[in-house]
């Protein structure tokens, strides 16, 4: 049985409160040097964070294998705090390059960060009863697209995330989506800080 029928047979899917920002500490992005898959984790050496929410300060570091390109991004300095990075859109938080894992579904475009991401979408799409456990109010799935959640979209949007888990294998310039390409839509900052005493 595929990955994909296995999702369809989850009768129900329980949701305690996933934010986006846990997929952020593995990105496939598009490399600026020649096309190909990139990868941006946190800098090597950087203490594990406590909570999720720090990743969006932490140091990261941008690396293709394909042509040895590397980057690294620290948050904004600003009135004392750090200025955190925003998820959300079709470029990764940290460099705003274009993420590899984009298809055209459904008339619009399907994304994610990584495997794991495409993952845990595909839980919840596939699940026929969803049930909210946990504050929609930073929840990644309260806060997906309605097309996404819609039942006539159901098939289109499966198709579209086995697209994205095959193309998470793949990593030559060649490789590359036609969707996977920039469009300025990550978030623009909201002005989180973090202090010493953590992000508020």
């Amino acid at each position: 049985m595929s990955r994909e029928a296995a999702h369809y047979k989850q009768v129900r899917h329980r949701d305690s409160g996933t934010w986006l920002v846990e997929f952020t500490s593995r990105v496939l992005v598009v490399c600026p040097g020649c096309g190909g898959r990139a990868l941006v984790i946190p800098l090597p050496g950087v203490a594990a964070p406590m909570y999720f929410s720090e990743l969006l300060f932490q140091p990261r570091r941008l690396a293709c294998a394909g042509c040895g390109a590397v980057a690294d991004w620290s948050a904004d300095e600003r009135g004392g705090g750090l200025v955190g990075a925003v998820p959300g859109g079709t470029e990764d938080p940290f460099f705003r390059r274009p993420l590899w894992l984009q298809v055209r579904c459904a008339g619009r475009v399907l994304w994610a960060y990584n495997e794991g991401h495409v993952d845990a979408v595909a839980a919840y799409v596939g699940a026929k009863l969803r049930e909210r456990l946990a504050s929609p109010t930073m929840a990644m799935f309260a806060r997906m697209p309605a097309w996404m959640k819609a039942a006539e979209h159901r098939d289109e949007v499966m198709a579209g995330l086995t697209a994205l888990r095959a193309l998470a294998q793949l990593s030559t310039p060649g490789d590359r989506s036609d969707a996977a390409h920039e469009r300025g839509d990550r978030p623009r900052h909201h002005g989180s800080r973090y202090f010493r005493g953590g992000p508020y």
